[in-house]
């Protein structure tokens, strides 16, 4: 079976717009987090998000692409450039058919919804008084979720595989697990995946808030992403895309390419329980995770680092908890954890992406970022387990394995190795 690695890496996160600023970010502890800027949320229960900052879309892209993108598809196509780039990749001196991407985005473009719903409902009148609706030709395009994908591929002539992924907070997950698999298979040598969301609208906030799915920590934006904490009352938006270049061995190695780490197994399950609500002992979760191990050809006592989904929720946590004890035990010997989100927010489709992007260079660098704002653990979670909280950790990392978990009952696992 052919291995498959990941020889360029690209970010766009709230902790910084490439993927040295975002892992320096990481490592130190930072918050993302701060007051809603993209609209006025004042009437809204929550006041922050975990916004992109500075981005400008004009440095990566022309006017007829920003013209005719959705926020999230800019986001994609700035962090597929930076993995691209990273990567040394020369496209021109390759099979089109054999490169492909594969993107994944949980709610597509949703500001150009509102936007063009809102003109629709206020717009024009016709001569004789009648509502004219007027739609810009772009609407469906900017749209929908799989232009990211689609942009991509024309921008850099990738002509094989191409599609998008959505499966909630696990499309990123997904999308590499499908690239991992095309790319065993001989379906293609080079796969772009990741994914982007843009999810800090008002159709967004208000539906999370009405389902109090959301931080309503006005008062304290940066603490207000706490994983496991006592405290906790919901995760924090937030926005950004993450980018992988994931490439058949044989033909990294051929080219002399940098690699990162080995994408070395994946695997998705189903809850089957409930809609918004993950499996309240973890049994989907569970089995992903050893299913995912069996992929790689991994025993659990070779995980050294696991990224939690650890979104801030009451019952999302301990549902977690109760997966990862059920396949590690209470008391891991060597297993580090930690939940990002607590500085990131939860990118929904993009989160996975950033996550796995975490995970590779805890590999490269030996250290572990820590989960930050988790004052007063939980005391239904086992002190005997290792969540790294306050600070990072130099620690050697030969494996990593990133969890993901979606509205819907889906769950997504990767599994990262040392090369």
């Amino acid at each position: 079976m052919k291995r498959v690695v990941v020889t360029g890496i690209g970010a766009i996160t709230p902790l910084g717009n490439d993927p040295a600023s975002y892992w320096t970010q990481l490592k130190a502890g930072v918050s993302g987090a701060g007051p809603i800027t993209h609209f006025n949320a004042a009437a809204f229960k929550t006041h922050f998000a975990c916004e992109v900052k500075q981005f400008d879309p004009s440095a990566s892209l022309d006017r007829n692409e920003i013209k005719r993108t959705d926020l999230f598809t800019q986001y994609a196509l700035a962090a597929a450039g930076q993995a691209i780039k990273d990567s040394g990749l020369d496209f021109s001196k390759m099979d089109p058919f054999d490169t492909g991407v594969i993107w994944g985005s949980g709610q597509g473009g949703m500001a150009t919804f509102e936007e063009q719903v809102r003109e629709y409902a206020t717009g024009a009148t016709a001569p004789g008084g009648e509502l004219q609706p007027r739609f810009s030709p772009f609407f469906v395009p900017k749209l929908i979720a799989n232009m990211a994908s689609g942009m991509i591929s024309i921008k850099y002539g990738l002509m094989g595989i191409n599609y998008t992924t959505v499966s909630a907070c696990s499309t990123s997950n997904t999308a590499f697990m499908d690239a991992l698999n095309y790319i065993r298979l001989g379906k293609a040598k080079v796969i772009v995946a990741g994914g982007s969301e843009a999810p800090v609208t008002e159709a967004s906030i208000g539906g999370f808030n009405s389902m109090k799915a959301l931080s309503t920590r006005n008062d304290d934006p940066q603490g207000a992403s706490r994983p496991f904490d006592v405290s906790r009352d919901g995760f924090v938006m937030g926005e950004g895309a993450g980018a992988l270049i994931l490439e058949e061995y044989e033909h990294a190695r051929a080219r002399g390419a940098h690699i990162y780490a080995e994408l070395a197994g994946a695997a998705m399950t189903a809850d089957a329980y409930h809609m918004t609500s993950t499996h309240p002992e973890g049994a989907g979760a569970r089995r992903a995770m050893t299913d995912a191990l069996k992929d790689a050809g991994l025993n659990k006592e070779e995980v050294d680092y696991l990224n939690v989904h650890a979104t801030s929720t009451p019952v999302g946590d301990l549902s977690e908890i109760n997966a990862v004890i059920s396949v590690f035990g209470e008391a891991p010997s060597g297993l580090t954890i930690s939940a990002t989100k607590s500085m990131t927010g939860h990118l929904l489709g993009a989160a996975g992406a950033i996550e796995a992007i975490a995970c590779i260079l805890s590999i490269r660098d030996s250290v572990i970022p820590p989960t930050i704002n988790t004052r007063e653990l939980d005391p239904a979670i086992p002190r005997s387990l290792n969540i790294l909280l306050g600070e990072a950790v130099d620690h050697p990392v030969q494996v990593a394995m990133s969890n993901t978990f979606g509205f819907g009952g889906h769950n997504g696992i990767v599994v990262f190795k040392k090369i």
